[in-house]
């Protein structure tokens, strides 16, 4: 049996992908040279996804899913991200690793996030919270895209501790 935060952090993951999204789209913009840059990071992102997705739903064990360092590493992911501002001659390089990290992590969430109970119910809240999210943000003045995506690696920091800890509780395997 979980507490009711442990239920919920799932949604608050997916609904903040889905808001910071245009914002790490601007970021990745920024940092790419080129359009075709841009487009290879994007795709080096969505191969990523792929393999994590992929990598979930080989295991033979499904139950210890280790979700506590994938929200923890996507937390990093973007707070390191956020933390670029300057460009360099090892800057691409740096966006296609923190690219792949963050496909792999993404990926990995999204299988073990279809296997939960309330994933339904997830969706259609989903949806909802987006949608409200976004018409509220439209009246946010936004400095940079950065301070969103550091905002949401910290939020992502506090969901591993929040799931950590409820695992500790109830004695299960993290």
């Amino acid at each position: 049996m979980y507490s009711s935060y442990s239920r919920f952090v799932p949604l608050v993951v997916t609904v903040g992908q889905v808001v910071i999204f245009p914002y790490y789209i601007i970021w990745l913009k920024q940092v790419s040279l080129t359009f075709t840059l841009f487009a290879w990071f994007f795709a080096a992102f969505s191969f990523a996804a792929a393999f994590g997705y992929q990598l979930f739903q080989s295991k033979k064990d499904q139950k210890s899913s280790s979700i506590v360092f994938i929200y923890a590493g996507m937390g990093i992911v973007y707070l390191f991200s956020s933390r670029i501002h300057h460009t360099s001659d090892n800057l691409p390089y740096i966006v296609l690793l923190l690219q792949v990290c963050l496909g792999l992590l993404q990926g990995y969430f999204r299988a073990w996030h279809t296997m939960q109970e309330g994933y339904h119910v997830h969706a259609v809240h989903h949806y909802l919270i987006v949608g409200f999210a976004m018409i509220g943000f439209s009246f946010v003045k936004v400095i940079s895209p950065s301070v969103f995506i550091a905002l949401f690696g910290i939020i992502l920091c506090v969901c591993g501790c929040i799931e950590w800890f409820v695992k500790r509780k109830y004695h299960t395997v993290v």
